[in-house]
């Protein structure tokens, strides 16, 4: 390498503010790959040892596109960060990956993780927010990955072809030395290497791709831009996801606003309004308790302190801006008397209205105690004195904490229902004033309340039969159960009766609900999902994960719907995990005219053994070609992925 130096370089490759990849050089004993950037005037080049030639671009590109396929599938935040963290390992192979997130306390917590044999977890572990300065936080934003292939190595010179006039920024450098603090900070996780890639949104760091191995490792250019690479499509999914979530809050607020709302006719007072709607206003936010102040009246829903707490709060509210939501989850940092009933009153969402009568409502969140784990106490090493010298963490066993003071946080979505919320009530309640009916309209719409009424009646009435009918058929199968003789066959009747089960239980929620015609199928899907966990073991409850998106569908489709969701999550429950309760993903999507249904377990996955009577299979192939759908089955990888799409609403023509 030294013969390298003094020879003429043309400066015009180096582009401002970004680091370039160069030509490969050649050297008497191995090729180096080349990068370079520019710092305050100089032009850095660093060389390192390059992989062996052979198709390792090509096989990059592919593993860079089937990392950005699992990205896409994964089914929630939780999936994506355990996918994120096996593609990193599989990149790097580092022993320990784990996907790093900071909080709004710039402390940090795993999200996923993915380890090697005998290397010990951090997974839903907290670090302490000076485990990383501020200062390297801003690093990491700039240099997006930075590599310590040896803990224990021996810094080397820079070899400069001429003597700069100021200090040399290494900032940028990718093989920068690193600070002794945290080398030995390393050592005391008994890490041997370790690399970190950034997951910047915006500009700002959201969290780190932590790598560790117990021994050294060096991670080659290639492998480094790959991760870099790959590192920002994560980035790109997580926020794809939070996003959806978001929509769904939104969504799904949006529906209870008009559930609430509904009970704003025309001849009702804003004060029967709270008295009548308190239960709905409550729920609707995922409040503890609800209060709403109307001059001298008072209206409350769930657990409140007493009144004249509550006229305190009130007092409190009207600081603020009308109209305009004012949340915390720690009230007692901005009232500080607020401590003493913090039990009942920890988190607070206030909106003031404007109206003829002064008017506020009071959302309340009790205190929730939060149990943490963090990876070493996090108070032990901190010294009191702002000037002592920085030392290094040395203890990360766990060490478990007890939070005590907030509430559970208010989100944007249930904020801006709020605003929405009261924006609503002042347009409800000016349009009424407006309002007046003609007496033959009055007439007509009286007439057509009797028939509603009538024919809600009979829906009620065929809804009541049927379900007794089932209920003859279900103790039949019962009886018969009792008296067959073969596991097998009591087998065979007892799914019958969850079949039946759950016909009459769809059937039940679709002739409870406002509507009977078209229904929310997710919102039934998420119903019948939750009773069938609560006739299997109690383990599956923590192993079901839902993402469903509401999709309107008519009254009739939603039975089979149900059906398939029955078979498939009975058949998870037997088959993937040889009776054990296991990882169970369930989603609904709707793109366009059609809706995807998807069952999806990590277990053993379909193989070549038929397994069970076939009569479930049969059963299933009929209900799919009822709805015009299409069933799909999949490897997962591990596990099974069973994907049933179907159109929203039937074509009969």
């Amino acid at each position: 390498m030294a013969q390298l130096i003094g020879q003429p370089f043309d400066a015009s490759l180096i582009p401002a503010n970004e680091v370039s990849i160069l030509e490969p050089v050649i050297g008497q004993r191995e090729t180096f790959d080349v990068s370079a950037h520019r710092s305050d005037g100089l032009i850095l080049i660093e060389l390192e040892p390059a992989e062996a030639a052979g198709e390792r671009p090509l096989a990059m590109l592919a593993m860079l596109e089937a990392a950005s396929h699992r990205f896409e599938r994964a089914i929630g935040l939780r999936e994506l960060y355990r996918e994120a963290a096996e593609v990193f390992r599989e990149i790097t192979g580092y022993d320990r990956v784990m996907i790093y997130r900071f909080l709004e306390d710039d402390a940090g917590v795993v999200v996923g993780e993915a380890d090697a044999d005998g290397v010990g977890s951090f997974m839903n572990h907290h670090f302490p927010a000076g485990d990383i300065p501020r200062q390297a936080r801003e690093l990491y934003v700039s240099n997006r990955i930075r590599v310590i292939p040896d803990v224990n190595y021996q810094p080397a010179p820079i070899r400069l072809q001429a003597t700069p006039t100021q200090a040399v920024d290494l900032s940028d450098a990718a093989l920068r030395s690193v600070s002794p603090i945290h080398l030995q900070y390393l050592r005391n996780m008994e890490v041997g290497a370790s690399a970190s890639v950034s997951i910047v949104q915006d500009g700002v760091l959201w969290g780190l791709i932590a790598c560790h191995n117990r021994t050294t490792r060096r991670l080659s250019l290639p492998v480094r831009v790959a991760c870099r690479t790959l590192a920002s499509g994560l980035s790109r999914q997580i926020r794809a996801k939070d996003e959806a979530v978001l929509y769904r809050e939104r969504i799904r607020l949006r529906a209870s606003e008009d559930r609430a709302c509904a009970r704003l006719g025309p001849d009702r007072t804003l004060a029967q309004f709270f008295r009548d709607a308190g239960k709905d206003l409550r729920t609707m936010l995922d409040a503890d308790g609800f209060a709403a102040i109307q001059g001298s009246d008072l209206f409350t829903h769930g657990r409140c302190p007493d009144e004249p707490t509550i006229r305190e709060l009130s007092a409190y509210a009207r600081r603020t801006i009308p109209h305009m939501p004012n949340a915390t989850d720690r009230l007692s940092e901005k009232l500080p008397e607020a401590d003493r009933y913090r039990t009942l009153v920890s988190g607070l969402l206030s909106v003031v209205m404007s109206s003829e009568v002064p008017t506020v409502l009071l959302w309340f969140r009790a205190e929730k105690l939060e149990v943490v784990n963090w990876a070493g106490n996090p108070h032990k090493d901190v010294a009191s004195d702002p000037n002592a010298v920085l030392t290094p963490r040395s203890s990360f066993e766990d060490w478990t904490e007890t939070v005590r003071g907030p509430s559970k946080p208010w989100s944007l979505a249930e904020t801006e229902s709020a605003e929405r919320l009261v924006q609503r009530l002042g347009e409800e309640r000016g349009t009424q004033r407006l309002r007046t009916l003609n007496e033959e309209l009055a007439l007509t719409i009286r007439e057509n309340e009797a028939l509603i009424g009538q024919k809600d009646f009979l829906l009620k009435e065929v809804n009541h039969r049927v379900q007794n009918s089932l209920q003859i058929v279900m103790t039949f199968l019962r009886m018969q159960a009792r008296e067959a003789s073969g596991s097998e066959a009591v087998a065979q009747l007892t799914e019958a009766q969850r079949r039946i089960s759950a016909v009459a239980l769809v059937h039940r929620r679709l002739y409870n609900g406002v509507s009977v015609e078209v229904v929310d199928l997710g919102q039934s899907i998420d119903e019948l999902v939750d009773d069938l966990a609560a006739s299997m073991a109690e383990e599956w409850r923590e192993h079901i994960h839902l993402d469903l998106v509401p999709v309107l569908i008519s009254a009739d489709r939603a039975v089979p719907v149900g059906l398939i969701v029955t078979e498939l999550v009975i058949n998870a429950s037997k088959y993937a995990y040889d009776g054990q309760a296991g990882p169970l993903a369930i989603a609904l999507e709707q793109h366009i005219d059609r809706f995807r249904l998807i069952v999806a377990d990590r277990g053993h996955g379909k193989g070549t053994v038929v397994k069970g009577t076939g009569f479930g299979s049969r059963m299933m192939d009929a209900v799919v070609d009822q709805i015009a759908g299409k069933l799909e089955n999949h490897d997962n990888r591990p596990g099974l992925r069973t994907v049933v799409s179907a159109p929203v609403k039937m074509n009969w023509s």
